[in-house]
C-alpha cells in the first residue's frame, strides 16, 4: 500500500448543486452558475464515481438531498483520515459548510476500517477559528509534513494543534495570484504524489519560503513540477494521486490537464497515469477534482 496515495475514497454526490454564496467573497476561482446546474453536476459526479471504480478504487458514494450545502461535493473540507486509525473532523469557515459533516459517514469508517480515536476539533468555529481539512493543508504523508497557504480558512493556533496530534511538521506560506488576492485553499495551489509534487510556485510570494518548499519536496525524492499561476487557475494543482488496480493513477480535470504542458505531462507520467474527469459544471463552485475526494488512509477490516 502506497503510503501518499489511498485506495478508497469518500465522494458526496449532489443533488442540489449550486455556486455557493457564503464563500464567494474569498474563492477566487468561485464563477456564478447559469441556471439550474444541479443534474449537469449530479452527471459530472457519478462520471467520476464510475471512473474511478474502473480504475479500481473503492468508492464510498454517500447522496447529499439538502438544499442548504451547495458545496457537499466537497467533503475533503470537513475531515480526514490517517495511519494508524486516526480520523480528523475540522471546524469550517462558512456557517452553511458547517452543515455539511456527515456522522453517518464516521460510522461507516468505523465499521469497515480500523479507526483508533477521531479528534473533533468543529467546535472550534464558534470560536471564529477554521481549518478546513486537506483543503487548508496539504500533506506529505511520507515525509510527515503539512503545506498550508494562509487564510481566513487555516487558523495558525489549530494548525499547530492539528500537526501535534497528528505528527506532522508545519510549513506556512503566503500565496497570492497576481492581483494579490489571497489563494484560499492550499490544495488549488499544489498536489504532493509518491514521486512528484504539482506546485504554483511563482504565487508564493516569499522568496525564501518558495524555495523552502522546493527544496523540501525535492528532499523526498520527488519531482517537483512548478506551476504558472494560469495552469493554477484551470486547477493543474487540485489533483490527487490514488492507487488504483494498475499502479498510481492521478486525478485531476480536464481542464487542468488541457492546461499542462507535454514535457509535464511525460514527468507526471514517469510515476502516475493520468486520468482527466470532465466537471466543468462542479468547477464553477471554485474547487476541483481534490476537493471532490476525501482520500482514506485506513486499514480495512476483515470482511
Amino acid at each position: 500500500m502506497f503510503v501518499q496515495a489511498p485506495r478508497s475514497v469518500v465522494m458526496i454526490r449532489p443533488h442540489h448543486f449550486r455556486s455557493n454564496p457564503e464563500t464567494r467573497g474569498d474563492n477566487a476561482y468561485q464563477r456564478e452558475s447559469a441556471g439550474d446546474v444541479a443534474a449537469l453536476a449530479r452527471d459530472e459526479f457519478d462520471h467520476v464515481v464510475s471512473t474511478l471504480r474502473g480504475r479500481g478504487i473503492t468508492v464510498h458514494d454517500f447522496d447529499d438531498a439538502g438544499t442548504d450545502t451547495p458545496d457537499s461535493v466537497f467533503p475533503n473540507n470537513w475531515f480526514s483520515t490517517h495511519a494508524g486509525g486516526h480520523v480528523a473532523v475540522y471546524p469550517m469557515y462558512a456557517a452553511n459548510r458547517r452543515r455539511e459533516r456527515r456522522w453517518d459517514v464516521i460510522e461507516m469508517l468505523k465499521s469497515e476500517y480500523r479507526v483508533q480515536d477521531i479528534i473533533d476539533y468543529s467546535g472550534l468555529e464558534h470560536d471564529n477559528l477554521a481549518l478546513e481539512g486537506t483543503g487548508a493543508m496539504v500533506l506529505d504523508h511520507i515525509g510527515r509534513v503539512a503545506y498550508v497557504a494562509r487564510s481566513k480558512r487555516a487558523d495558525p493556533v489549530l494548525l499547530e494543534r492539528f500537526c501535534t496530534n497528528f505528527n506532522f511538521e508545519p510549513i506556512a506560506f503566503d500565496a497570492a495570484d497576481a492581483k494579490g488576492t489571497a489563494v484560499y485553499h492550499t490544495n488549488v495551489l499544489m498536489a504532493i504524489g509518491t514521486r512528484v509534487a504539482l506546485v504554483g510556485l511563482e504565487m508564493i510570494t516569499d522568496p525564501h519560503r518558495r524555495s523552502m518548499v522546493a527544496d523540501r519536496l525535492t528532499e523526498a525524492g520527488r519531482d517537483v513540477i512548478a506551476l504558472s499561476e494560469a495552469q493554477v487557475a484551470a486547477f493543474a494543482g487540485n489533483a490527487i494521486e490514488l492507487e488504483g488496480k494498475d499502479g498510481l493513477i492521478l486525478a485531476l480535470s480536464a481542464r487542468a490537464f488541457a492546461a499542462l504542458a507535454p514535457d509535464q505531462i511525460a514527468r507526471i507520467e514517469a510515476s502516475a497515469q493520468i486520468v482527466p474527469l470532465t466537471i466543468p459544471t462542479i468547477e464553477t463552485a471554485g474547487g476541483s477534482v481534490r476537493c471532490m475526494i476525501a482520500g482514506l488512509h485506513l486499514s480495512r477490516r476483515s470482511q
